[in-house]
């Protein structure tokens, strides 16, 4: 049986790309051929992504859709032959972006869009969440389920040292992690907020860390930056680092004494998935996905009281007992995203529309 997984992009690192080759690699293993086909892939991909264009996009008997951004796959899979399963990994509400740029908010609508139109033209509609399977009853699609993001922790896991960077994490400071871009979905500004008052009630050993594309919405940052200076804050103390190398991303990692989640639209939060795996001690908004990606671990809070925030962060940094209490149920939890936990869901889903 042939299985195709098409991507809209093809980069390293990239939480969906990841879990397609991890997808492709247990069909392969199954006896399956498999391939992932893209619009775009990056150089270091070509060996092993095909391009879209490729004759072989449309001759699967299973054909994975990886939902997440408008694009010319979404009209041509609804037409295929073969079995059709849409993997729906969200889209943000254009609500989000309208106030810093509206070319990013038309084109998530037309996303939002698109999605609706696939309703009743797949075999089977999958959503990464449960909170994403509802979005999908919502527009009319009638077979649903739930898989979710297969996640590459060992990427970070067994990653080498960075002596450099590490020696300049190790200098006293509490470093409270954020991995992601810089959206307004993401709620940044709120991470600013949190900072003051954990300035002001907790402690002021502290340093704020941002990984993650700053420039993919550069009014958004700009109001970030802005709102740094307002407080009067010293501006050292928050880190923009960019996307970076895994190797990097496990330093910033190994060395957070707390991960801070504040955004009030997720599908599912691959960097949850990451904190718990590198033993990082989780505070997160309940809003969206995220209460369920949890599922009880770290510890989640609504409604947003960032002075309440602030203290339940002091304590994860500077409570001993308390930490390793919330690193223990976060290594349980990780069990339900491992991949010999998914394998076997995968599998029946397979069953049922081949």
């Amino acid at each position: 049986m042939i299985v195709n997984q098409w991507i809209p992009a093809a980069h390293r690192g990239d939480a969906i790309g990841d879990n397609a080759r991890m997808m492709r690699d247990l069909f392969r293993f199954w006896g399956h051929e498999s391939e992932i086909y893209s619009l775009t892939v990056d150089t270091d991909l070509a060996s092993e992504i095909r391009y879209w264009s490729d004759p072989g996009a449309r001759q699967g008997d299973i054909t994975i859709f990886h939902f997440a951004v408008p694009s010319p796959m979404t009209r041509v899979f609804g037409t295929l032959p073969g079995a059709r399963v849409l993997l729906y990994h969200n889209v943000t509400p254009a609500h989000f972006f309208a106030p810093f740029d509206i070319g990013i908010s038309r084109f998530v609508a037309e996303g939002r869009r698109e999605l609706a139109t696939l309703a009743g033209r797949t075999d089977l509609a999958l959503g990464v969440s449960d909170y994403n399977r509802q979005e999908l009853v919502s527009l009319g699609f009638g077979r649903t389920g739930v898989f979710p993001i297969v996640v590459d922790t060992a990427r970070l896991t067994t990653a080498p040292p960075v002596p450099s960077l590490e020696l300049l994490l190790k200098d006293g400071l509490a470093n409270i992690l954020f991995v992601g871009r810089i959206a307004p979905n993401k709620m940044i500004e709120d991470h600013i907020r949190l900072a003051e008052h954990y300035k002001r009630h907790v402690d002021i050993y502290y340093r704020f860390i941002f990984v993650g594309n700053y420039n993919a919405v550069p009014e958004y940052y700009a109001t970030i930056r802005a709102l740094i200076a307002e407080y009067r804050m010293l501006p050292d103390r928050f880190w923009f680092t960019g996307p970076v190398p895994d190797r990097e991303l496990a330093a910033y990692y190994r060395h957070a004494h707390a991960y801070v989640s504040l955004s009030e639209h997720e599908g599912f939060c691959v960097p949850l998935v990451e904190a718990m795996a590198m033993d990082v001690p989780v505070l997160a908004y309940a809003a969206a996905a995220v209460p369920e990606t949890l599922g009880g671990a770290g510890v989640a809070f609504a409604p947003k009281d960032l002075e309440m925030a602030a203290e339940i962060l002091g304590a994860l940094v500077y409570d001993e007992p308390l930490r390793r209490q919330v690193i223990a149920g976060q290594q349980r939890r990780l069990s339900a995203f491992h991949i010999d936990t998914l394998a076997p869901r995968l599998q029946s889903l397979l069953a049922e529309v081949a």
